[in-house]
Parts: C-alpha cells; structure tokens; sequence
C-alpha cells in the first residue's frame, strides 16, 4: 500500500503549517501545495475509510478501481471496476444494481482506458454528477464522488496505477 508521509521531522504540525523556510521579512512561509491525487490520498488517510477498506485499495490490480457507496441506500457497499465496461442503473441486468427510484433503469456506464476510467451519463432522468458537477461524461481521479441518483460513491484507482503518476 502506497502510504503519504509527513513532510520533515514529526514536530506536532501539520504539513500546511510547517514552516518550509524564512522568507525575506523574516516571516516564515507556511505554504505547501499538493496536486490532487496526493490530496485524495491524504484523504483517504483521513479517516474517511476503514482500514478494511484501505486493504481493498491497496489490494487492487493495475487496470482495475473500486467504487465506494458513501451515503445513500447500501451505504458502505463495495464495487469492483475491472472491465473495459460496467453499467449501472435499476434494471436487474445491469453490472451494479441500484434500486432506488432516483436511479435510472439505465443511468450510468463506467468506461475503463487501460488504466484510466471515465463516467459518462446515459441521459438518465436526474442525472450523473462528478464532484457536485452534473456531467454528460467526465475522466474520473482518485478520490473524486460519483453521485447516481441519491447514491454517492467515491471512486479508488489502483494504487499500482497511482504510483508512476506520484513519482513524475
């Protein structure tokens, strides 16, 4: 499991507040900048998931994602993302089962690219919205909230995955 660790020395501060030099007047600047995968990772740290969860994470296999149900009916429910396509909806066919009348019967398709995944909304009734956004398609990123009807799931790459985008 890839696992963020504190910038500098353990001094009781968090890496927004430590000090990464003096500036010119004296002052010390207290601004670090992170890009957003190591955000969604020191989220993910946060609390915000079991440590069953973060096993699941770290367990899963280049080329694949996990999807989270964070609120909504089935609240803590797990779906793997491995094929090239996984639909979702009401209808009892579709790859992830959602029964809730919010939900189209045909709502929603994740759609994998090697190692990137993408939503994309199937002109459902109330929509598809990415990070609080209503999208007709959009790439998804580690940590980001897909919400399907009252559903929100927080989608988890591969950690595999991740690694070569940390290191560049």
């Amino acid at each position: 499991m890839t696992q963020v660790g504190a910038v500098g020395a353990d001094d009781g501060q968090s890496p927004a507040t430590r000090s990464n030099g003096a500036v010119g007047d004296g002052t010390a600047d207290t601004t670090i900048g992170f890009s957003r995968e190591a955000a969604a990772q020191l989220s993910a740290l946060d609390g915000d998931i079991t440590a069953e969860e973060q096993e699941a994470i770290a367990a899963l296999p280049s080329g694949s994602a996990l999807l989270i149900v964070r609120r909504g009916p089935n609240s803590g429910a797990r779906f793997l993302l491995d094929t090239d396509v996984t639909t979702v909806g009401r209808h009892p066919d579709a790859d992830i089962f959602l029964d809730d009348v919010t939900v189209s019967r045909r709502h929603a398709e994740f759609l994998r690219h090697r190692t990137a995944f993408e939503v994309k909304d199937l002109s459902s009734l109330n929509g598809t919205y990415f990070d609080g956004v209503r999208i007709e398609t959009a790439l998804l990123s580690d940590g980001a909230e897909v919400q399907i009807g009252k559903y929100r799931l927080t989608f988890y790459a591969s950690r595999r995955d991740l690694a070569p985008l940390a290191s560049s």
